[in-house]
């Protein structure tokens, strides 16, 4: 299938609720990263409306036990993205239980953090963003091919428009560091890894797809001074949260949508490799950064078996 909107009876101000109401998961086991904050909180909201046992794993799990309190068909487990141990850990817990894993969200994420290097000196926002998810999906791999119809969704951002994959210096060694190039970077490998996902799974049934949710104003832009929100315009006079899903500015529970559409819809089955928006397939961007769309570099089949390559070396 190519990198072409089709037919969706959803669109960009659908929100998650309304794209699982229709959807039975009864049964079904769903991991989603992140999942008591943010967009991440929405995504298990809205799973576990529609009957999955949603997992979720948690570098905090305090502060995840009061976000997800009272909501049921969920179980918090404990998880560090970032430390390789830590992911193993969870995912041997995991393969033990003998289930199938149908659904994982990959959604957790930093943005445009000072620089911090993982226990083995990678930069950041690469090795949590990117590594991390990396290593989480391989690790559950059996668990993956055994639903024998899996889909892998990456929560990629339209920041991935501000670079690709500098494989000369991916950890800011030679260069200086620029928190945004990091992110961008980090973006774009999130989509590249499902275009080599999607190719190495789909013979066991794995498919893979990443998106860009919407311009959302959550925790992730605590690193994030007031100027600089300002610059995005995303608030108004008194301070709140602008809502125009037209010009990509969305709640939390609209953002969440995009992910939920991945993760469920019919209209995706035998698909795979693709980068999604607005509940839709997205088309390949060519005009200026921002504006809908994916940039060629971050589908590129070749740069995205080489990312797979490096990666596995990390």
């Amino acid at each position: 299938m190519q990198q072409q909107p089709i037919a969706s009876p959803f669109n960009a101000h659908s929100t998650a609720w309304d794209v699982a109401q229709d959807i039975n998961l009864s049964g079904k086991a769903v991991i989603v990263t992140g999942g008591y904050s943010g967009l991440g909180l929405e995504t298990t909201r809205a799973l576990a409306s529609a009957g999955a046992s949603v997992i979720v794993p948690a570098r905090d799990t305090g502060k995840a036990e009061e976000a997800l309190a009272g909501l049921g068909g969920v179980e918090i487990v404990s998880m560090d993205l970032s430390d390789p141990r830590s992911v193993a850990s969870f995912a041997a817990g995991f393969l033990d239980r003998k289930l199938a894993l149908p659904i994982l969200i990959n959604s957790a994420g930093v943005m445009a953090t000072p620089l911090f290097r993982d226990g083995d000196g990678h930069e950041g926002q690469f090795a949590t963003n990117h590594l991390g998810h990396f290593r989480l999906v391989k690790a559950l791999w059996p668990a993956l091919a055994k639903s024998q119809g899996a889909r892998v969704i990456s929560v990629s951002s339209r920041g991935h428009q501000l670079a690709g994959v500098d494989f000369d210096d991916i950890d800011f060694r030679a260069r200086p560091y620029d928190r945004w190039i990091a992110y961008g970077q980090s973006k774009t490998a999130n989509v590249l890894f499902a275009v080599e996902l999607d190719r190495r799974g789909a013979e066991e049934g794995i498919r893979a797809f990443s998106l860009h949710p919407g311009q959302v104003l959550t925790n992730l832009a605590r690193h994030l001074s007031e100027e600089e929100i300002a610059s995005f315009d995303a608030l108004d006079a008194d301070g709140r949260p602008i809502v125009d899903p037209d010009k990509g500015m969305k709640t939390p529970e609209q953002g969440a949508a995009t992910s939920v559409w991945a993760a469920t819809s019919p209209l995706l089955s035998g698909k795979g490799g693709l980068y999604l928006e607005d509940c839709n397939v997205a088309p390949v961007h060519s005009g200026d950064v921002g504006r809908k769309g994916v940039a060629h570099y971050a589908i590129d089949p070749d740069l995205a078996a080489r990312l797979w390559h490096v990666s596995d070396r990390m």
